[in-house]
């Protein structure tokens, strides 16, 4: 039973910034980092679910990140913000669940894939059209959750997880890189061609129809089919 105490000390740690809650918790207030937990859940297993695109091995990813960060809490020396030291080791799980999917618990994620993508030309795309927003501001938008998300799953686990955390999530290039294990390099052309795939994808939905351009076509717009004086 929470005694009135408890519930009090909870009110009170939820207005404190991250910062302050983690020296908390370092001093071994445990509610502080339950107010830390409570804050981070939704987006830890939203992360995670995206990812992984199961129900259940996104709660358990979330359990065993928030436990990882309780673990480990206090090797945290604050170099970035608390919620990208947790989302890192949300990825990790992630990645880590990824690659026994593919039989690859003991080859790391750069070893698992193409290795030549830096000079690999980016493919052109099949249908474009002017967007009035671009996809990553779109992926913030509540109303076109849903449509980004199914639009997401059909990414591949090479490109998705580096959109999450670069456009979604707000990483820089360097995070995204070190959460991910590769190079810069890398991360900037996985991201622009996750961001091709998706412009694609959701140009149907989200494209202006009169700035559309047809495939086979040089990048013109279609002539006006109205008489001008």
């Amino acid at each position: 039973m929470v005694e009135p105490a408890d519930i009090k000390k909870l009110q009170m740690n939820a207005s404190d910034s991250d910062e302050v809650l983690v020296q908390q918790a370092k001093g071994g207030d445990l509610s502080a980092f339950e107010t830390l937990t409570t804050r981070y859940e939704r987006r830890v297993y939203s992360l995670a679910l995206r990812m992984l695109r199961q129900e259940q091995d996104a709660e358990d990813v979330t359990q065993q990140s928030l436990l990882s960060a309780l673990e480990h809490l206090a090797d945290f020396r604050g170099e970035s913000s608390f919620a990208t030291w947790l989302m890192r080791i949300a990825t990790h799980a992630s990645l880590k669940i990824i690659r026994k999917r593919r039989g690859l618990e003991t080859v790391s994620l750069e070893q698992a894939t193409e290795p030549a993508e830096d000079g690999a030309p980016i493919p052109h795309p099949e249908f474009i059209a002017d967007w009035r927003e671009s996809p990553e501001q779109l992926a913030q938008r509540h109303e076109t959750r849903q449509i980004i998300d199914q639009a997401l799953d059909k990414l591949d686990d090479k490109h998705r997880p580096v959109f999450l955390l670069r456009d979604v999530e707000g990483f820089s290039v360097r995070e995204t890189a070190e959460a991910l294990g590769l190079s810069e390099s890398n991360v900037k052309v996985r991201l622009l061609r996750a961001r091709l795939q998706l412009r694609e994808m959701l140009t149907q939905a989200f494209g202006d129809p009169g700035q559309r351009l047809t495939p086979g076509h040089p990048h013109h717009r279609e002539p006006d089919t109205q008489t001008h004086p």
